[in-house]
């Protein structure tokens, strides 16, 4: 009789155990170094010691993935991406014939620890602006341009309205959330300036690359330097995208005005190419998109949960409303 399938989760931690350990070493990592990270439809991410496993979207596309997974490793942007893994030979019964899980590619990557959430003081801001300036100002590596997929951002928050359309059409708020997003020229869709682009940044895309730091000097050299990780949605694209969250939450009231500014002044002194003096002429649509993608997935999470919105997910709406009451001119520099 066949045993039933394991479900993917144990799959992948069997992947990530075998990819830490050579065959026959008996496993010593502490129980802190090895769990869950992430397990959303989107990815599923496990942690075993120095490394970590991620089992991609289902439906993510071969090509498009090969090609953004070679840019990560490219040593052109090695200052700015964490690399991934060269990964080992799958474990018998782990990885299917063609590398993936279910049907899903897997990947390797180094650990790094993640910025703090009970920190925010400490959250870095500027070195976050420095690393999107270098990649905004990367030229493709020769032979990639042709082989990179758009980044993914305006699809994402396309998808995320159709989200909300399908699971929450009767939320007493999706009127305005709509509303917000019918003001978005051609729903953003993608077009403008072609350069390298994260396509979903947020301070939960950056991590310390201590794998540059000898492992005997964890404990006196400085703090290894950051990087950002998560390669789904990255490309060629508009680099207006990769600071509409943050000027989204800025405009909103959830991002201080000094935050906003360190963040932008950073952007600007390493050469970001993705604003001018005004900056709200390049990221009014993208941060209205933004918000209106957010929005919309917190109606759709909250429906799902039975459960209502939370504070944060109430101001988003409040900022819809504001977006779709604005008939002319940019929906959110005027709260700037």
């Amino acid at each position: 009789m066949d045993l039933p399938e394991r479900p993917l989760l144990d799959r992948l931690a069997a992947y990530a155990h075998a990819a830490a350990h050579r065959p026959g070493t008996p496993c010593r990592c502490a129980g802190g170094l090895v769990g869950v990270l992430a397990d959303r439809d989107d990815g599923t991410v496990v942690r075993h010691g120095r490394l970590v496993a991620k089992a991609h979207a289902p439906g993510t596309d071969p090509e498009e993935h090969r090609a953004r997974l070679a840019l990560a490793g490219h040593p052109d942007v090695r200052a700015v991406l964490l690399p991934p893994l060269l990964a080992p030979r799958p474990a018998a019964g782990e990885l299917d014939g063609t590398g993936t899980l279910a049907g899903r590619p897997v990947t390797l990557w180094p650990y790094g620890p993640p910025v703090d959430p009970a920190d925010p003081d400490a959250a870095p801001w500027e070195e976050a602006a420095r690393l999107l300036a270098l990649l905004h100002r990367t030229p493709p590596p020769v032979g990639a341009a042709d082989r990179l997929p758009e980044m993914r951002a305006p699809v994402k928050a396309a998808l995320a309205v159709e989200r909300m359309r399908r699971t929450a059409p009767d939320h007493p708020a999706a009127a305005t959330v709509l509303a917000a997003w019918r003001s978005v020229p051609d729903h953003a869709a993608p077009g403008g300036p072609r350069l390298l682009c994260h396509g979903d940044f947020h301070l939960g895309q950056l991590v310390r690359a201590t794998g540059s730091v000898p492992r005997q000097d964890l404990s006196s050299s400085p703090p290894a330097p950051w990087r950002l990780i998560d390669i789904d949605d990255l490309g060629l694209g508009d680099p207006a995208w990769d600071l509409a969250r943050p000027a989204a939450w800025f405009a909103a009231g959830i991002l201080p005005p000094e935050i906003w500014s360190r963040f932008l002044d950073a952007y600007r002194r390493a050469g970001g190419p993705a604003v001018g003096t005004d900056p709200w002429v390049r990221l009014d649509v993208p941060a209205r998109a933004l918000t209106v993608q957010t929005a919309a997935l917190a109606l759709a999470k909250s429906t799902a949960e039975r459960r209502p919105l939370d504070e944060v997910e109430e101001v988003m709406i409040d900022t819809c409303a504001r977006i779709a009451g604005h008939r002319t001119g940019p929906a959110l520099s005027a709260s700037t």
